[in-house]
């Protein structure tokens, strides 16, 4: 895509606000409106982080293990230049890779007291230049940005006689943008796929997915749209070919900092390269034993190359982790093994070292089938929500987004909230939208009222109450988001002492980068979509083979990445971390799943419980003086009603439920109804069939 020579424009401003968000490391507490100077920003870093502090100049390599605060390190290191003078606030862009990571940046470089440095993701940052520089390097409004391929790639098909439907269209754009981030052309497409040994997608050839890529391109430049790809190529192109645009952009742009950096590109390095333009200021942040993109172009080559391409570069190690217990850090080590393959990256791996007291043992569970592993999973959550974890920071990671729906319905059936990541976005939910404007409304007469009282009134009179509903479902949904509001401005007020208009503010650079704030519920993601986030409590579910590793991973590079990711879900638990599979499928089939390999000689010796059956946990807890005959005839109740409903098993009644039933042994409809998980409609539904099991359990004769 050729960019036409036009007049270069003379004028770029590339300052930009800030976003909130929380780090996990902590720091000095400070009051309100109080700055750390230089000497304390160094004061609360531990030496290796003091190192990245304090190596001001680059070239800088900073290899850092999960957990081991890098984001601490660099955002002070940001503000340690900025405190001595070295930097100006304006002149350094930190580049990560979700708009997450870049709000969270933000927010930590504003508490530390530098607010005008840009922390965006490459993409971001590009728009910003593009759109700048367009109507005067191009002429005219700047082409509208797809927010996605597949219309255009099923025209694309159309065009060219080929027949595709939504998987193959789905892959087909995947493979688009493969080619695009690895700066493949249509025209070298097909030798590109030989050299490397690539697959093509849905059964296509490399010749006929090449004819789909270039019309593809065709027809994006007759409806003059561009993807996000495009973006990056262009701001590229027109820093390379137009002097006066790449010299303007470095003079603004002086120091650069990459986060992630294992997971770049071949395009965004491009982009990086015309950024610099030969100068070495630059601080790059990575572990090339977390990178899981290869499948879309990313490559820890750059990372792993960077002191060979830049000679005298500094490399600094961060292995001391802050977040996760000796155990879990124990558990992530042994997965790097070399006889696992989770280090085939051509590197040694990172070592961690657990900074956290000795916490619990990691857990081993081997279920039946793939209901009683949702079923076996949600109540355990369910127990540690009654243990006073709260929703919000326990996690249920899997291999597949297929996988979500049984733990969706599992996690309802035992009355626990749940938030599907990559599911709705948070900014976009019509009640979200209503209540920022009664907040905008709202700041016009605050008349001096603390924030919270305003927000608090504000939001009630949008369904906000103290109190949650009991029951989920909408108006269960409906309250978290506003409580998700409720909780950000009880933030913003305890640490700067802000008012509505920095509420506003706030909001408003969260809606654009998309940075939801935290909402009350168990997160449902797949291990992807969990890379840079972490919980107290952490389910890894499906850890067998053909899952983990995946069933379609036939190279020795895919399995190593599959290990690798792993791994990243392993260090997303702080404190608590259990993993399972399920032996079967489904219920009463064979079981032949097995654990997954790189789970050899680490999962226990697997003892199944006696007489355990297909549908059930190999070994279910019982609650204290629970009977254990009463709770097995209550489990064959159970098993019948869900058969001849045809439904799982947990949408009955869950194990905990019936545990403390084979405890309590009720008489009455309402002692059945202080048993948690028995709400109204399951005791309409079952209250009187249970009550007569437990009688004739009592009475044999009956």
């Amino acid at each position: 895509m050729m960019v036409p020579e036009q007049a270069v424009p003379q004028t770029y401003s590339g300052s930009g606000s800030s976003a909130a968000g929380r780090g996990r490391v902590p720091a000095r507490a400070e009051a309100p409106g109080r700055l750390p100077g230089a000497d304390e920003l160094i004061e609360g870093l531990d030496p290796e982080q003091q190192q990245v502090a304090l190596a001001l100049r680059g070239p800088v390599c900073v290899l850092a293990g999960a957990g081991t605060g890098k984001t601490r390190a660099i955002t002070h290191r940001i503000a340690y230049g900025v405190r001595t003078g070295v930097y100006v606030p304006t002149s350094v862009l930190a580049v990560t890779f979700t708009a997450r990571a870049a709000g969270e940046m933000r927010t930590r470089l504003r508490d530390l007291g530098v607010p005008g440095v840009q922390a965006r993701t490459f993409h971001a940052a590009a728009v910003r230049q593009l759109n700048h520089f367009w109507p005067k390097v191009v002429g005219g409004a700047p082409w509208r940005i797809l927010e996605h391929k597949a219309q255009v790639v099923a025209e694309a098909a159309r065009r060219i006689g080929i027949s595709v439907d939504r998987i193959a269209v789905r892959d087909l754009a995947s493979e688009i943008e493969w080619a695009k981030v690895s700066i493949i052309s249509p025209d070298d497409y097909a030798a590109a796929c030989a050299r490397r040994g690539r697959e093509t997608p849905a059964g296509y050839d490399a010749t006929t997915v090449a004819r789909l890529f270039e019309t593809y391109e065709v027809l994006k430049a007759e409806r003059a749209v561009a993807d996000f790809e495009d973006v990056l190529l262009l701001v590229a192109q027109m820093l390379a070919d137009y002097p006066e645009v790449g010299e303007e952009v470095r003079r603004q742009y002086r120091h650069f900092v990459v986060d992630e950096y294992q997971d770049v590109s071949a395009l965004q390095q491009r982009l990086l390269d015309q950024w610099l333009a030969g100068r070495q200021e630059l601080c790059v942040v990575g572990d090339p034993s977390q990178t899981i993109y290869s499948f879309a172009g990313a490559t820890p080559d750059y990372l792993l190359n960077f002191r060979r391409d830049r000679p005298g570069a500094q490399e600094i190690r961060l292995v001391r982790d802050y977040r996760s217990t000796p155990q879990v850090v124990g558990l992530a080590n042994s997965l790097l093994s070399p006889r696992r393959g989770g280090g085939q990256v051509a590197h040694q791996p990172l070592e961690l070292v657990a900074q956290r007291p000795s916490g619990r043992p990691v857990v081993f569970t081997r279920y039946g089938d793939d209901e009683a592993e949702a079923s076996g999973i949600a109540e355990r959550a369910a127990n540690l929500v009654r243990q006073g974890v709260a929703a919000h920071e326990i996690a249920v990671l899997y291999r597949t987004n297929a996988q979500s729906e049984a733990f969706e319905q599992a996690l309802s059936a035992a009355g626990v909230g749940y938030v599907v990541r990559g599911g709705e976005r948070f900014f976009q939910r019509k009640d979200v939208r209503d209540a920022i404007v009664l907040l905008r409304g709202a700041a016009h007469s605050a008349d001096g009222r603390p924030m919270t009282d305003v927000v608090r009134e504000t939001l009630a009179l949008a369904g906000w109450a103290p109190q949650p509903p009991a029951a989920r479902g909408a108006a269960r949904e409906r309250w978290d988001a506003l409580q998700a509001l409720v909780a950000l401005a009880d933030d913003l007020a305890e640490r700067r002492g802000a008012d509505m208009t920095d509420l506003l503010a706030d909001l408003a650079e969260r809606s654009s980068s998309q940075h939801a704030p935290t909402v009350e519920g168990v997160t449902l993601a797949s291990l992807h979509a969990a890379k840079g986030l972490e919980w107290d409590a952490v389910f890894l579910a499906g850890v067998s083979e053909g899952l983990m590793p995946i069933s379609l991973a036939d190279t020795d590079d895919a399995v190593a990445e599959e290990c690798r990711l792993l791994y990243v879900g392993v260090t997303r638990a702080r404190l608590h971390l259990e993993l399972s599979y399920a032996a079967a499928r489904n219920p009463g089939g064979r079981q032949s799943r097995k654990a997954s390999r790189f789970l050899d000689g680490i999962w226990p010796a697997e003892r199944p419980a006696p007489g355990a059956r297909s549908r059930e946990r190999s070994s279910v807890h019982l609650t204290g003086e629970a009977d254990a005959a009463l709770f097995e005839k209550l489990r064959e109740w159970r098993l019948a009603v869900a058969t001849k409903n045809g439904k799982p098993a947990f949408t009955v009644l869950g194990n905990a439920p019936l545990s403390a039933i084979a405890e309590a042994k009720p008489s009455t409809l309402a002692d059945l109804a202080r048993i948690h998980g028995m709400g109204p409609t399951k005791l309409e539904q079952y209250g009187e069939v249970l009550l007569s099991l437990v009688r004739e359990h009592a009475e044999p004769s009956a």
